[in-house]
């Protein structure tokens, strides 16, 4: 796989050339800081608990908990565990 196609690549997950967040094919710069990424995580873990309420959503817990995974081992290795048995259950690409 060249260069080229490795950047057009959708993915999800934290990327470890660049440490921003892939959702698809958009690419979100995270904070710096370790104090930055882990209030953001609990911030959108919080929010997402809160996802009955307008414009607040569901989907922030996932999200909140793949900010966490950069830098809280436990939450990495929970991130971790899912990704293996995501990629078992998948069927292969057949080219």
């Amino acid at each position: 796989m060249t260069a080229v196609n490795e950047e057009r690549k959708a993915g999800f997950g934290i990327d470890p050339r660049d440490g921003k967040l892939m959702l698809g094919r958009f690419r979100i710069p995270m904070p710096r800081s370790r104090f930055g990424r882990v209030t953001l995580g609990v911030l959108l873990v919080i929010g997402g608990c809160l996802g009955f309420l307008p414009i607040l959503g569901f989907w922030m817990v996932p999200l909140g908990l793949l900010v966490l995974s950069v830098d809280l081992a436990f939450v990495r290795r929970r991130r971790r565990r899912i990704a293996v048995w995501w990629a078992k259950r998948r069927p292969r690409d057949p080219r």
